[in-house]
């Protein structure tokens, strides 16, 4: 098998003594920082270094520990695909093959400090080299789902003026239909065992790449990473996050949510390209220096989720609901999970009833997480805290949670409000930076005081927080973060649509689906509603992102007469769940 042969020669390459620097250039700090000074800068009783790169300061850390024996070499990354094909690196083999990688980026893909990246891969081990390769030499990370569709790959590449475009052959085709419409472009980069022209290859490019590569010094509010994230109308926006914010801020979220210790090897679930997946499978996980486990998975499913969970010693678990919903419809009391210690869930709402039923069938609590692209975790339910079903826990620390009014007023316990962060005289360092060409944007994330969320719920005496729902109309399906008005603009692209709405629907595994309500134009009225829900719904997956597609269609003679797409979409929303 080609890409075996591609993995095991990543895996006995030869290892050269490591090269990053080890020592800040910050006058102030002449000795690396420690895991406890990430701490104490987390809780604000440290200042922020004036530079910081988590490849330098982190990871190489974790190999110096591993030469010189402080610790053992354990896993740093331990991927499976199912098929018999693994692959287990050490940090020290992760910094050496991080370093190749960063130098086919810096000289045959000639791209410079400060440049961005798109990276649409899937779960394969060469995502998490080429992000840590981006790290080392200082360019912007932007991921994306491989689900991505050329429109979405399209304003992707435009908007963020990316230089380069990594990507699997699956996503070739489609960047290849749109690539004469990006003139910032200059390198096509192609992981895959197969060569394809007018792109360059990764993986030829890498076995003759040094693994001599001295790693930049960034400066700690430098950009790291770009993450693009719905909202109710437009195109998504670029959430951009700094070198300290991702790869300091997550800290506290590493020990105290995910509880991880070193000798913990970490499962989590989510897609490559969201923000979960750089939590929970890079920064928290490796800050603490624990193993990462990823099974590339191309589509989820119930029972080799359970064998991988049974036959590798995984002790964390990390998903989104809709998981776990669809795994507490087996006997899983069948199963033995003899390894597996702390189970968490985070992307959407959690069921009080799916809580019980896992901890009924396994004997394990599940802990639930809030959080945000811009900003990190907001509220959990930690280890040793008494769980309340229903509820995503109290606020954690930097943050000051609260629940204001449309005014910032703070509301007292049992008030639905929007979810906020007080602001101090400083934003917090673990905030994203801006979004990126839209000061309007950013600018209105912040009411007076607080930073908004955009998202509903109620505190209670406790001090606990429950979710309401989206302040705006963003879809929140499976984990995933739909902007109603994309889907409403794939549609209206199809003749038999002459006007549609866009809302969230409940449902019983994945919480809530994307529903359109659609007004047919006159030639399409008498069509077959099966036959044309079904034309819909493939037109949409072709327009934007497959998982975007509305999964319930209903035919309507006319929409609410509303002066606004919110209003309408309120109105529709309410009757859909019953609130009218």
């Amino acid at each position: 098998m080609k890409i075996l042969f591609c993995y095991q020669t990543f895996r006995f390459i030869w290892l050269p003594k490591p090269s990053g620097r080890h020592f800040h250039k910050d006058h102030q700090l002449w000795a690396p920082l420690t895991l406890a000074d990430f701490e104490a800068i987390n809780r604000c009783e440290r200042s922020l270094p004036k530079n910081f790169n988590f490849a330098g300061d982190v990871l190489d850390q974790w190999s110096q520990k591993e030469q010189t024996g402080e610790r053992p070499a354990n896993p740093a990354l331990w991927w499976v695909n199912g098929k018999g094909d693994e692959v287990k690196w050490s940090f020290r083999e992760l910094g050496s093959l991080s370093r190749k990688a960063a130098n086919v980026l810096t000289k045959p893909c000639g791209l410079k400090r400060g440049e961005r990246v798109a990276v649409i891969l899937p779960r394969i081990p060469e995502w998490w080299l080429l992000n840590v390769a981006c790290m080392r030499t200082g360019l912007v990370f932007m991921p994306g789902t491989t689900q991505l569709t050329a429109k979405d790959i399209l304003y992707r590449l435009r908007a963020s003026k990316a230089k380069c475009i990594v990507a699997s052959e699956e996503v070739v085709p489609a960047v290849e239909s749109i690539v004469s419409e990006c003139p910032d472009l200059k390198t096509k980069l192609l992981v895959s065992p197969r060569s394809q022209n007018g792109w360059l290859s990764f993986q030829e490019l890498f076995q003759s790449a040094s693994a001599e590569h001295s790693c930049v010094e960034t400066g700690s509010q430098e950009p790291m990473a770009i993450y693009f994230t719905s909202g109710t109308t437009g195109s998504p926006k670029m959430a951009q996050h700094s070198q300290s914010s991702l790869g300091i801020g997550y800290t506290l979220c590493g020990r105290y949510w995910l509880d991880l210790k070193s000798s913990d090897i970490i499962w989590n679930m989510s897609d490559t390209g969201w923000v979960k997946a750089a939590i929970g499978s890079v920064f928290s996980s490796w800050l603490q220096g624990a193993c990462v486990f990823v099974h590339r998975m191309a589509q989820f499913d119930t029972d080799t989720f359970l064998d991988t969970l049974t036959t590798y010693p995984i002790t964390t678990l990390c998903s989104a609901p809709t998981v776990y919903r669809m795994l507490v419809q087996k006997d899983l009391k069948r199963y033995k999970f003899k390894n597996l210690q702390h189970c968490l869930t985070g992307g959407e709402p959690l069921n009080p009833e799916v809580l019980e039923q896992w901890k009924a069938q396994t004997g394990l609590e599940l802990y639930e997480g809030y959080g945000q692209t811009e900003v990190g975790i907001i509220c959990a339910n930690l280890k040793g805290q008494e769980i309340k079903p229903g509820s995503m826990g109290k606020g954690v620390l930097p943050y000051d949670v609260q629940i204001i009014d449309e005014n910032g007023n703070i509301l007292p316990p049992g008030k639905e409000g929007e979810i906020a962060l007080r602001l101090k005289s400083t934003r917090p360092f673990c905030f994203f930076s801006e979004y990126v060409d839209n000061p309007e944007k950013t600018a209105a994330t912040i009411r007076g005081n607080f930073y908004v969320t955009g998202d509903r719920g109620v505190m209670d005496s406790d001090g606990y927080f429950w979710f309401v729902g989206r302040a705006d109309d963003v879809i929140i399906s499976s984990g995933y973060r739909i902007g109603p008005f994309e889907v409403e603009s794939a549609l209206i692209e199809h003749p038999a649509v002459v006007e549609s709405a866009v809302v969230s629907s409940p449902d019983p595994i994945r919480g809530e689906v994307v529903k359109a309500f659609v007004v047919l134009s006159a030639p399409f009225k008498s069509s077959n509603p099966e036959k044309l829900t079904l034309e819909l719904q493939d037109h949409v997956k072709k327009s934007t992102a497959p998982y975007k597609y509305p999964r319930k269609v209903e035919f309507v003679q006319e929409l609410p007469k509303t002066i606004t797409g919110k209003i309408k979409r309120n109105v529709l929303r309410d009757h859909e769940w019953g609130r009218t």
